[in-house]
């Protein structure tokens, strides 16, 4: 299923993408999940609605697995991003100019459905509602002076997510992967290159902290990333989904 959440008239309602692009709303997927079901359409209302795209969830913590790409086979280390830098599909988001070069990421976005006590590398599927896309905007050049991440990774509107979860993409699957700005292809590599498999991340964080639903874990970018300038439009690609971002 392909879980998106959608801006209307009434506010954001909760759909799933129909396979001719509709969408129709759904009850609340998380409580679906912890009943071990997919969410079932809503009684109310019973017509498709229409809208522009929120982002998909609204995270409590967002993590990053840092250095989870070739050459860096080190342990897995994972760092904090702010929810509030979460952004829709299509925003269009403004590029610092006071912090250097802009970097994106394209990302596997893996999107928590329960809560992760109990979590293991094993059972980490268990607790997994679905797979979205991540564009992981970064300011590296800050690193110089901030080593923790904080102003690499604070930008307004540096995290666009989505366009949906999809709930049926395996933690396991060695998803295409690629960055595109303005239609150009500027990074082409898959999941499968990324030291660190998903299930063992997630591990990791959980080992450290609780998780919810909700809560995103961006899996790092596997030779997936390069520059991006104000005024092109980013396409990330992860397996069938495509997240576009305007900057400016």
């Amino acid at each position: 299923m392909r879980i998106a959440r959608v801006i209307t008239s009434g506010g954001v309602t909760t759909v799933r993408v129909d396979d001719d692009g509709s969408f129709i709303p759904v009850d609340d997927p998380y409580a679906a999940f912890a009943g071990g079901k997919e969410p079932q359409d809503a009684a109310e209302p019973v017509q498709p609605v229409q809208g522009d795209l929120a982002p998909p969830c609204t995270p409590t913590v967002v993590v990053g697995i840092a250095q989870n790409g070739p050459g860096h086979a080190s342990p897995v280390q994972a760092w904090l991003k702010s929810p509030r830098t979460v952004t829709g599909p299509g925003v269009t988001v403004r590029l610092r100019r006071d912090a250097g070069q802009t970097v994106a990421e394209a990302e596997v976005a893996v999107v928590i459905g329960r809560d992760t006590t109990g979590l293991t590398a094993e059972n980490a599927h268990e607790y997994v509602l679905g797979i979205t896309a991540v564009n992981d905007l970064s300011s590296p050049d800050r690193a110089v002076v901030d080593p923790r991440n904080f102003e690499s990774k604070s930008g307004e509107g540096y995290t666009p997510l989505g366009p949906w979860i999809d709930t049926a993409l395996s933690l396991d699957a060695d998803l295409p992967m690629a960055l595109l700005a303005d239609g150009v292809a500027r990074a082409e590599t898959s999941a499968g290159r990324l030291p660190m498999t998903p299930r063992g991340c997630l591990a990791y964080v959980a080992g450290w902290t609780t998780l919810g639903p909700g809560d995103v874990v961006m899996m790092g970018a596997p030779h997936s990333q390069a520059p991006v300038h104000a005024g092109e439009t980013v396409e990330i690609v992860i397996g069938d989904l495509r997240l576009s971002t305007p900057t400016s």
